[in-house]
C-alpha cells in the first residue's frame, strides 16, 4: 500500500556566505529531503541572498543572479522529486519584493508569495505586492505567510486556510542579533518572546499545520517548528 503521509522539511540554515553559497545549501537540503522520502522543504526567508536590513552583508540586487539561482534550485528540484519553498528577493515593476517560491517536485515554477505586510526595518529595501496565494503540492494545498505576516498578521494565515489550505509555510527571520543575551530557553518557555506562541495561535485558531522555519542563529527568538492543527509541537530545531 502506497505511503500517503505527505512528508515535509524543515531547513534551518545559517546565513549564506554567498549566493553561490546559499544555492549550494539549498541544493544540498534537497538531495537529502529525498532520501528521506520528504515532499517539500521549506526554507528560511529571503535565503537568496539574504534579507536586508541586519548586521550581515547582503549583496546588491540583482535580478539574472536571482534568476539563474531560481533556474539551478528549480533543476535540482526536478532531479531529486522534491519541492520546495524558497525565501528569495524578485524584482518586478514596482520594485524589489521578499518573497516565497513555490517550485514544484517535477521542477515546475509554480509562482510565489510576496511579503505584503512589512515591518518598519525592512520598508526601505521591499515593496509589497498585494496580492495572496495558493499553491498545490502532491495534490495538497499549502499557503504562506512570511515572518512578520504570521507573528502579527493573523489574517494571512486565516485567508489560505479559509480557501481550503492544510498547512501554511512560514519562511521568517527571528533573531535578537546580541551576543550577551542567555542562550535560546526551551521550546514555548513562558518568558521567552511571544513567537512560539504565536505559532500555537494560528494553527489552532485556523485548524491548520503551521510550519515555521527560521534562521540557524546563536541566539534566536524563535525555533523552527511544526504545530499540528490542535495547537501541539510536532517536531522542533532544538
Amino acid at each position: 500500500m502506497p505511503d500517503e503521509r505527505f512528508r515535509v522539511a524543515l531547513a534551518t540554515l545559517p546565513v549564506p556566505e554567498s549566493v553561490e553559497d546559499g544555492v549550494r545549501r539549498v541544493t544540498g537540503a534537497l538531495r537529502d529531503a529525498a532520501e528521506h522520502h520528504v515532499a517539500v522543504v521549506c526554507f528560511p526567508e529571503a535565503y537568496l541572498p539574504g534579507l536586508r536590513g541586519f548586521a550581515w552583508p547582503v549583496p546588491p540586487p540583482d535580478q539574472r543572479r536571482q534568476e539563474e539561482a531560481l533556474e539551478t534550485v528549480r533543476a535540482a528540484a526536478g532531479a531529486c522529486g522534491v519541492a520546495a519553498v524558497l525565501g528569495m528577493e524578485w524584482e518586478t515593476p514596482p520594485g524589489l519584493h521578499n518573497v516565497a517560491f513555490v517550485v514544484s517536485g517535477t521542477g515546475d515554477v509554480l509562482g510565489y508569495q510576496a511579503k505584503n505586510q512589512l515591518p518598519v526595518e525592512e520598508a526601505p529595501h521591499y515593496v509589497p505586492d498585494g496580492q495572496r496565494r495558493l499553491f498545490t503540492v502532491d495534490d495538497v494545498p499549502i499557503g504562506i505567510a512570511i515572518c512578520h505576516e504570521g507573528w502579527r498578521y493573523p489574517e494571512t494565515v486565516r485567508w489560505a486556510a479559509a480557501r481550503g489550505a492544510k498547512i501554511v509555510f512560514h519562511p521568517s527571520l527571528t533573531t535578537g542579533e546580541d551576543a550577551a543575551r542567555t542562550a535560546p530557553r526551551p521550546w514555548g518557555d513562558p518568558g521567552a518572546p511571544y513567537y512560539e506562541k504565536a505559532m500555537i495561535g494560528r494553527a489552532v485558531e485556523n485548524t491548520v499545520y503551521f510550519a515555521s522555519v527560521n534562521y540557524a542563529f546563536a541566539q534566536q527568538d524563535a525555533a523552527t517548528s511544526l504545530i499540528g492543527p490542535d495547537g501541539e509541537c510536532l517536531a522542533y530545531q532544538p
